[in-house]
């Protein structure tokens, strides 16, 4: 499904500041694939995600999605590919326009659009019922104006939104590290149930170890842009906070962690 082969990232080149943030990554995932990404504080995991994304070109590699190369095309045009979910909920959603009118535009990504003044009564239904899976109330809030949802509410018809279309990745960097513990793992549900009942292939990108250990069916853990530690099934389930710290330990060359640093 997704494929990174030998993909490298300098910022900013040729000057003092001049750092390796992606370094020489290969990274293959499955259909279906839920892969949780773990890492301290600069060791490439939003990197990475921006790279497929086309935020910027990359140094060096190539990027296959689905089987097509990507590496070349434009943000915009990577857009009809992958859904995105940030970790400021105020982003992915236009907080002025009501929650129908921005479940309508997510809808209508890469489509023609002509001349058509509201929200039809079948798109409507529709969105009604796909705001009742969430659980949150959303479906008799239609015409209620995003940027009065908390942030809860908002990140979770932000997940809604980026999945309408399925896309063939989805990418989540952070997207409940702005929300308080009962609300994150409300959302964390929901990405699983999301996840799941569309068969998504998905990276996430997390500070919470804990999370990262008990979502998704796979963990990879990043230290100064590179992929060191890789771990699926069994193996993932089986795994602690404190194992995968000792891990840490292990793959980057003793060099020692605390809770505080690996999770920034």
């Amino acid at each position: 499904m997704v494929d990174l082969s030998h993909v490298s990232k300098t910022f900013p080149p040729g000057t003092v500041n001049e750092r390796r943030a992606l370094d020489d990554i290969s990274l293959h995932l499955e259909d279906e694939d839920f892969v949780s990404i773990i890492g301290s504080n600069g060791a490439g995991k939003s990197t990475m995600l921006n790279a497929i994304a086309g935020v910027w070109p990359i140094d060096r590699g190539s990027i296959t999605l689905d089987g097509q190369e990507i590496s070349s095309l434009p943000e915009y045009k990577r857009a009809n590919l992958l859904g995105r979910v940030f970790q400021d909920p105020m982003n992915g959603t236009a907080a002025d326009m009501q929650i129908v009118e921005n479940m309508a535009l997510a809808a209508r990504r890469g489509r023609r659009r002509g001349l058509s003044w509201q929200v039809t009564a079948r798109e409507r239904a529709e969105f009604q019922v796909q705001l009742a899976e969430l659980g949150l109330g959303l479906e008799d809030r239609l015409s209620a104006k995003v940027g009065l949802l908390s942030g809860g509410q908002r990140q979770a018809l932000t997940l809604l939104m980026a999945t309408l279309r399925k896309p063939r990745l989805l990418l989540l960097d952070e997207h409940t590290a702005a929300l308080d513990p009962k609300t994150a793992m409300k959302v964390l549900e929901i990405t699983d149930k999301i996840v799941s009942e569309h068969h998504l292939t998905a990276l996430m990108v997390t500070h919470n170890m804990s999370d990262a250990i008990r979502h998704g069916n796979r963990l990879i853990m990043m230290n100064a842009g590179k992929i060191i530690f890789d771990c699926r099934g069994e193996e993932k389930k089986k795994l602690t906070v404190e194992a995968l710290m000792e891990r840490f330990a292990q793959v980057s060359g003793g060099a020692s962690v605390s809770d505080r640093a690996l999770l920034g």
